[in-house]
């Protein structure tokens, strides 16, 4: 249905924290999934933070960028993805982030294709939100937040949260009015933490108001740093039901700027793919309508490798050995036009080149079924424990979620063993 990309900023507003309330919270249709991608150059946080360790760092978005020299994007993407639905049904799923900054540069020519993906397997059943962070929406990964339908940037409404925030969104707006799909795509996700209310804050940034999500520390705590989210009190939470209703705004203003971009629009058929579709042994009668673009089979666990004819997997990389010279194409596949690297045919001209319409959004359609297969999903972490072992609850007078820290149990030879002196006059002595 989209492609949402959330972006932060100083101070830590919580974008996040707030991807994944809308990944937990994010209405689906039948036969429909969602994915949430952390895409922050500075790292990712959810393996550490909400998943709390239980899932090894061995997925996720640094092994795309090997895999992306090698042809193999499309086909590496759904070996590293976690399934965080609660119902392990895979109708949640997470592609973790970086585990450090310093694998970022290496990502530097794989931001573009994997834009490209990411509107290919949104035409598949997918929805799609990509956490750029800080960061993320500057640099070499901008181009996540150039192709998105929707930009929402988390605020808080504080002075300083405020004050942080507009230069950083009237940056943000002009490069999408430039290089993007407009800036109409910019809206607001607002962490009420300060005195200002969501209605001042749209009103002074002349920016839509997509929600406005709860100052709950305890709640969000679960997000940010573990906890169960199976709780039947954290899914009737407040913040959780003010991302339910964000996640409906969002969706609103997509169809807004669909219905605007491209009224009455069918999908474009790229010259390439149109010369496929009539040339021998192309998709033929069946595949009438939009193209084609093969991600991975329906029904049959993902190749690695193929040496059967036929079209290069999409993501193979122009600039390959097997994408210059020997008639396979590049990054220029059925659907995308003939462009090459990083100039692709639903890239948006700047403005004022003097074009007679407006640009339209077209984005790829890709149709190999109803889901793309998840060959190598990783499994779903196990359910976390109420609390660590270390650690007892508090008595009953006490406040409810607190708890205290167990003194260690050690007997008396064990306090001479480890301590030869006697703590007291050692510190007295210093």
């Amino acid at each position: 249905m989209a492609v949402i990309a959330v972006v932060g900023g100083p101070g830590a507003p919580g974008a996040t924290t707030t991807a994944l309330a809308l990944l937990l919270a994010w209405p689906l249709r039948p036969g429909r999934r969602i994915l949430l991608v952390e895409a922050d150059p500075d790292g990712g946080a959810v393996l550490a933070g909400a998943l709390e360790g239980r899932v090894e760092a061995v997925y996720g978005l640094r092994n795309l960028a090997v895999a992306d020299r090698r042809g193999l994007l499309a086909q590496t993407i759904w070996e590293q993805l976690i399934d965080l639905s609660l119902e392990g049904n895979a109708e949640r799923l997470l592609l973790p982030g970086l585990t450090d900054p310093a694998q970022a540069p290496g990502l530097a020519y794989t931001w573009e294709p994997l834009a490209e993906l990411l509107h290919g397997i949104e035409q598949q059943g997918y929805d799609v939100i990509v956490d750029l962070g800080r960061s993320g929406a500057t640099g070499t990964s901008a181009v996540l937040a150039r192709r998105a339908d929707v930009v929402a940037v988390t605020v808080r409404s504080t002075l300083r949260g405020l004050s942080a925030a507009r230069p950083r969104l009237a940056a943000l707006g002009e490069d999408l009015a430039a290089a993007g799909t407009g800036a109409d795509a910019l809206g607001l996700l607002l962490v009420a933490e300060g005195p200002y209310s969501g209605a001042e804050v749209s009103r002074e940034f002349g920016l839509p108001l997509l929600g406005v999500l709860p100052y709950a520390t305890r709640t969000a705590r679960v997000l940010s740093d573990g906890g169960d989210t199976t709780d039947r009190r954290f899914i009737r939470s407040e913040l959780m039901r003010t991302a339910r209703s964000a996640a409906d705004e969002v969706q609103l203003l997509v169809r807004r700027r669909r219905q605007r971009l491209a009224p009455n629009a069918a999908p474009a058929v790229a010259p390439a793919a149109a010369a496929q579709l009539s040339a021998p042994g192309g998709p033929g009668p069946a595949a009438a309508g939009p193209v084609a673009v093969p991600v991975a089979p329906p029904s049959v666990p993902v190749p690695q490798a193929s040496s059967a004819p036929g079209p290069a997997p999409y993501g193979r990389p122009a600039y390959g050995p097997t994408g210059q010279g020997q008639g396979q194409p590049g990054y220029a596949q059925p659907g995308y036009g003939q462009s090459g690297y990083g100039q692709s045919a639903h890239a948006h001209p700047a403005h004022g080149q003097g074009e007679a319409e407006p640009p339209s959004y077209a984005p790829p359609v890709i149709t190999t079924g109803p889901v793309a297969p998840l060959a190598g999903l990783a499994p779903q972490p196990a359910a976390p424990a109420p609390f660590p072992a270390h650690v007892q609850a508090a008595g009953p007078a006490e406040d409810e979620g607190q708890y205290r820290l167990q003194q260690p149990m050690m007997t008396s030879d064990q306090i001479e063993d480890r301590y030869p002196y006697n703590p007291g006059e050692v510190l007295r002595a210093r």
